[in-house]
């Protein structure tokens, strides 16, 4: 009896502690405050590393995983959160294209063998991945605008062409496009049934790749859609600048900025023995092999689980890896203190933001015309805007990073509009420069339009010093 009374004493210790232990692990995870607005103050999540999840100290390998962008699971988003009282009236959405394979290879290495063949039975796949085949190969007729029309509309090349989108890219935009149909669709109502052509505002490079992105996030987003409401237009420039791209004054920070990079990588001498290595394992002098970057050609090993290229002299490695890219990480910390990109990304950026804004203002007047906008772009297009955003924390454009601007209306007050920026699904509106501080003043969960206006308007050339008060006169002033 006294050994059951024990047995029974120490099980109900261990349930109690074990209840415990359950207990701290959940109230660790949930928060516990709430916004005046009922909404949780980690709901604004952030894109700064988080430090339960991510290593303690900057990880090359890890950081180049993310860049990858591996699909896998479906990711968790904050696209289209906002109170009951709110109407979504329109969505601008800026995309960099999917996995590709390199623009560049290793001097005298063999390629790696990608296929970017679309197969189903591959992975990575995605449910609707045959069906987008199928659905393209009838799109042949699709009137595009020039140059468009003669690019492919899918990979098809048993080895990835340079610069080709891969079969990751096109599942990567498979899913952007399904998520953001099943938040601004199904649960939004963003476009009729009968959705018109008028209402789609689609804008790409020229590059196949880019071309391609958009048609499979348009395909998961709008599945079957009709080929007649379809319509790219040619953006001839990364920067979407349109007729406003001469601007002297940018080339001049550009300029600047790229000498920056030139001083950081001569005080490297780690960067530059390793350079050394690994211009002796492929037998080529050290200045060729910097100049065929080839942390592009190793990235696309890394992304697609492919070893890293030997010769008779060795193997390049993942501690060049790691070396190479730990001085890129390096590379952009010393970007956001100097701040010369901040100058060029301010006259680069202001183009299309000052499309977007024109955009959404003839909204808010009841258009109903081009309500769902997708600009198909680089990571040279993305990186700009987020920096002339502000938003300094955010890591380098991924494959198929997605930057997105909606537009709300208060039920309430229908006179009233606001804006929300999302990058990779986590909202950043409050990480901008025009709207960090408007949420000390405003529960609401979202920046009023006019801030963003008067940002593209005026504050950025604010920030560039001088008197100058509209993009003509920033671009050409004398005396930078």
């Amino acid at each position: 009896m006294l050994f059951r009374n024990r047995f029974l004493l120490l099980l109900a210790l261990a349930a109690l502690l074990a209840f415990v232990s359950l207990s701290l692990q959940f109230f660790h995870l949930i928060p516990v405050s709430t916004a005046k607005n009922g909404v949780s103050s980690k709901s604004r999540k952030r894109i700064m590393p988080d430090p339960v999840t991510e290593p303690p100290v900057t990880d090359p390998v890890y950081e180049a995983l993310l860049y990858c962008n591996i699909p896998s699971v479906a990711e968790r988003s904050m696209e289209g959160h906002a109170p009951h009282h709110f109407k979504l009236v329109s969505v601008h959405v800026f995309i960099r294209h999917g996995d590709r394979y390199p623009l560049y290879v290793i001097p005298k290495t063999k390629r790696p063998e990608i296929d970017c063949t679309l197969v189903a039975n591959r992975k990575p796949y995605h449910p609707k991945l045959e069906a987008f085949v199928s659905h393209m190969s009838k799109g042949s007729g699709a009137s595009f605008e020039i140059p468009l029309n003669s690019l492919p509309l899918y990979p098809n090349h048993p080895l990835c062409e340079m610069g080709e989108l891969t079969q990751t890219g096109v599942v990567q935009h498979l899913q952007n496009g399904q998520l953001l149909r099943d938040i601004y669709l199904k649960k939004h109502k963003l476009l009729p049934n009968d959705w018109s052509a008028d209402q789609l505002y689609l804008e790409t490079t020229g590059k196949s790749r880019t071309l391609q992105s958009g048609l499979a996030l348009l395909y998961g987003f709008l599945p079957d859609f009709d080929w007649k409401k379809i319509y790219f237009r040619h953006q001839p420039s990364a920067l979407f600048c349109s007729g406003s791209c001469y601007c002297p004054v940018r080339n001049q920070y550009l300029e600047k900025e790229q000498r920056r990079q030139y001083l950081l990588r001569l005080k490297n001498s780690q960067l530059e023995k390793t350079y050394g290595e690994m211009a002796k394992i492929v037998d080529v002098p050290t200045k060729q092999l910097r100049a065929a970057n080839p942390i592009d050609s190793m990235l696309c090993h890394l992304c697609h689980n492919v070893s890293f290229p030997c010769t008779r002299n060795g193997c390049v490695d993942m501690e060049h890896f790691k070396v190479i890219k730990t001085h890129q990480i390096e590379d952009e910390r010393e970007r956001r203190e100097k701040k010369l990109y901040l100058g060029y990304s301010l006259l680069g950026a202001h183009p299309i933001l000052n499309q977007t804004i024109g955009r959404m203002q003839r909204a808010t007047e009841g258009r109903k015309e081009e309500l769902f906008a997708l600009y198909s772009a680089h990571d040279v297009t993305l990186s700009p805007v987020l920096s002339a955003l502000g938003l300094s924390e955010a890591r380098f454009p991924r494959f198929a990073a997605r930057l997105i601007f909606e537009l709300w209306q208060d039920r309430e007050k229908p006179s009233e509009h606001s804006v929300r920026i999302l990058y990779n699904g986590v909202d950043v509106t409050f990480h901008t420069s025009f709207c960090q501080d408007h949420h000390k003043r405003s529960a609401k969960p979202m920046c009023p339009l006019e801030n963003l206006v008067r940002f593209v308007k005026r504050d950025m050339f604010v920030a560039l010093g001088g008197s100058s008060t509209n993009y003509y006169d920033a671009c050409h002033r004398e005396g930078f």
